[in-house]
């Protein structure tokens, strides 16, 4: 009896890690108009220039983001509300209205000439990569954290 219950559990289990890989992962490709609000607006305003290549939705187990990639390779990723999360640019620099005020007074009066050419942004850090190819960190309160060349 034993025996049997154990086997219907990791069956039980093998099903359910298989069922959970499945469904985590599904990138589907949607059009513009299918971003949330605020994304729509932030591509609008800020990166009205570009050309875009594909817009994706990607649902995992418990959450869902959006990607919007360029033609010229530059992408920017969204949450589930249209928060931006990251934002990588490569052939040129981020926005500047999209970086925190003291993010940008830190790198301009740090490293003149550097320009942020990526930055993204978690529940409890922001990390910039520089121009100059050096990667700040920072914490909520735009404290440095951590400096990686």
């Amino acid at each position: 009896m034993k025996r049997i219950i154990q086997t219907a559990l990791v069956a039980l289990v093998c099903l359910v890690t298989f069922q959970v890989s499945a469904f985590a992962d599904n990138d589907k490709p949607i059009s513009m108009s299918q971003l949330p609000a605020t994304a729509q607006q932030i591509i609008k305003k800020h990166f009205s220039g570009k050309k875009v290549a594909l817009a994706k939705m990607e649902t995992g187990l418990f959450e869902k983001s959006y990607d919007v990639v360029f033609n010229n390779g530059e992408k920017v990723e969204f949450d589930r509300k249209g928060n931006w999360t990251e934002i990588d640019c490569k052939m040129s620099s981020v926005p500047a209205a999209l970086i925190p005020a003291k993010i940008k007074q830190y790198v301009k009066s740090t490293y003149p000439g550097a320009k942020i050419i990526q930055i993204e942004v978690d529940a409890s850090e922001y990390e910039v990569k520089l121009s100059n190819r050096l990667e700040v960190t920072f914490n909520k309160s735009f404290q440095v954290i951590d400096i990686d060349d």
